[in-house]
């Protein structure tokens, strides 16, 4: 009964008011990208634009999305949740409300936000709901999050046409992805900042459907 009760609360998104109460100064983070060494908070160039990705465990997520052309820089972090500042212990509990998520800054004049939907959908499953293969859990739902209601129109777009995708190649189960307005971003911690470039032989979650996502 303990592990089915465990399993549940990973499962499910707490409410506000029964969150971890977190704290008020962010956690210690790299300053700066360890392969590109580019500053992880900014300032970014003008022009440049952002969006959060969520595709379960953000180790292999960043790595697939800082080898994209015109991405000048990318950092993971925790979003979509109540706690402020948690840590990776604590959204790992589930009771944060928080994803796992790669931030990525990139040159809109070089690469679209289209292209990067394209990765991102092409790269995990995103009809799992609270999980992403044998990684279960809040932290690991699939999620976009922007600040431009424009993007976001983009974004459903993108979602919808790789639905249409999925149904034609008789995969039949409804994309999950949560996408909204972007909130707070809280960086993880120094160690999970460019895991796999730190750590080639790492875990590395990323399981795509097969499926092409034909935007971008």
């Amino acid at each position: 009964m303990f592990n089915i009760n465990m399993f549940s609360k990973k499962t499910v998104m707490p409410a506000p008011e029964a969150a971890l109460p977190g704290r008020e100064n962010a956690i210690p983070t790299a300053a700066t990208h360890f392969v590109n060494g580019r500053p992880l908070k900014g300032p970014y160039p003008a022009g440049y634009k952002t969006v959060l990705l969520g595709m379960g465990c953000f180790w292999g997520a960043e790595r697939l999305l800082w080898q994209i052309p015109g991405v000048w820089v990318t950092a993971v972090g925790y979003a979509g949740g109540f706690t402020p500042n948690p840590t990776y212990r604590e959204t790992t509990t589930g009771l944060t409300g928080h994803t796992e998520v790669v931030l990525v800054v990139y040159d809109p004049a070089e690469v679209s936000l289209q292209t990067l939907l394209k990765a991102f959908f092409e790269a995990h499953d995103p009809t799992q709901g609270m999980r992403q293969g044998n990684d279960v859990g809040t932290t690991y739902r699939s999620a976009i999050y922007l600040d431009d209601e424009a993007d976001l129109a983009i974004a459903r777009q993108a979602r919808d046409a790789y639905q249409k995708a999925l149904d034609a190649a008789g995969r039949r189960d409804g994309i999950t992805t949560e996408i909204a307005k972007a909130g707070p971003l809280y960086f993880a911690e120094e160690e999970h900042q460019q895991y796999l470039a730190k750590n080639p032989g790492g875990y590395c979650g990323l399981r795509g459907t097969g499926v092409a996502c034909a935007i971008g």
